[in-house]
């Protein structure tokens, strides 16, 4: 797959902008009433959000926020969270992961562009299995629901 390939992984559009330093850059689209991945932690990872267009749900360490175009958050290592589009138009945003190599994940798991189906690929109960079952290989923790 080349540098500049665009993927779908897990129903999110991922464009890879190639970077010489120690950061992976993807530009990103997110169809409106996507779910994000499952509430997971980065140990080593930092992680960074730009919303450039649309509107994208964040819940993070237990609070929930909304952020609009021009607006980011930053995700340190060790913080819970996920993400999803709940309006009904698509999220165009920026995601950078600090140090390089969460992009494996992406690479990984991305169905390309252009391949039929792709969208329903990505998220097909074949990849999210994987996805669960693999997650700690790229520093991925997803923690248990406690049953109530």
């Amino acid at each position: 797959m080349k540098d500049s390939a665009t993927v779908w992984v897990l129903g999110h559009k991922i464009t890879f902008h190639p970077t010489t330093g120690d950061y992976d850059l993807i530009a990103c689209e997110t169809p409106g009433g996507s779910q994000g991945p499952p509430p997971h932690v980065h140990s080593n990872y930092k992680e960074a959000f730009l919303i450039l267009d649309g509107e994208m749900e964040f819940f993070v360490n237990g609070t929930t926020q909304t952020l609009g175009p021009g607006e980011s958050i930053d995700i340190p290592p060790g913080t819970l969270h996920t993400f999803n589009n709940k309006s009904d138009k698509t999220c165009s945003w920026i995601n950078i992961h600090s140090p390089k190599g969460f992009s494996k994940f992406f690479r990984t798991y991305g169905i390309e562009d252009g391949t039929e189906g792709a969208i329903e690929k990505s998220v097909s109960p074949e990849i999210i299995q994987k996805v669960l079952q693999t997650a700690r290989d790229f520093d991925m923790a997803i923690p248990e629901i406690p049953m109530v």
